[in-house]
C-alpha cells in the first residue's frame, strides 16, 4: 500500500531535497542557483513549493505563484511542475495538481494557469485532456 502524501517545502533541506526532481525539468540550474531563485522568488514573488511524497521519497513537485492581473484577476500561476523520470504516468503530476487548484480554491483565487514549452507534447496531452486546462494563448519572451 503506498502512503502519499503533500507538503509544503520551507526550509533550505527541504528545498534541496526536492532539487533532483526539479533538476529534472530545470536542467541549466544548479544547486546554487536553484536555491537563490527559490529564496528571492519567496520572499519577493510568494512562490511557493510544494512536494508529493510516496513513502519517504519525493516523486513530484510543483511551484506555483499567487498573482493578479487584470487579464486574469486573482489566479495562480504554475511555475514548474515536474514527475520523477522513473515514476511518470503513475498519477502524481494530476495529484499535485489538483492539490493546487484545491488550494487555489480554498484561498479565493478564480482560476489557475501555466504555460508549457512547445516540445513538451505529452505534458499539453495531460494539461489538455486529463486536467482540463484550455490553450488559451502563446508565451513570448526575450532574452537580454
Amino acid at each position: 500500500m503506498r502512503r502519499l502524501r503533500i507538503k509544503e517545502l520551507h526550509s533550505r533541506n527541504e528545498m534541496m531535497e526536492a532539487f533532483p526532481v526539479m533538476k529534472q525539468l530545470r536542467t541549466h540550474l544548479d544547486e546554487k542557483v536553484y536555491l537563490e531563485l527559490i529564496s528571492e522568488a519567496q520572499e519577493k514573488e510568494g512562490y511557493k513549493m510544494f512536494a508529493l511524497f510516496h513513502d519517504s521519497d519525493i516523486v513530484a513537485v510543483i511551484g506555483f505563484q499567487p498573482m493578479i492581473t487584470l487579464y486574469y484577476g486573482k489566479f495562480i500561476w504554475i511555475c514548474d511542475l515536474v514527475t520523477d523520470s522513473h515514476r511518470r504516468s503513475e498519477g502524481y503530476g494530476e495529484k499535485l495538481l489538483s492539490y493546487v487548484h484545491q488550494w487555489a480554491k480554498e484561498n479565493k483565487y478564480e482560476r489557475v494557469a501555466l504555460s508549457s514549452g512547445l516540445q513538451r507534447t505529452d505534458a499539453h496531452r495531460f494539461y489538455e485532456e486529463k486536467m482540463g486546462y484550455d490553450k488559451v494563448s502563446f508565451v513570448f519572451k526575450i532574452d537580454f
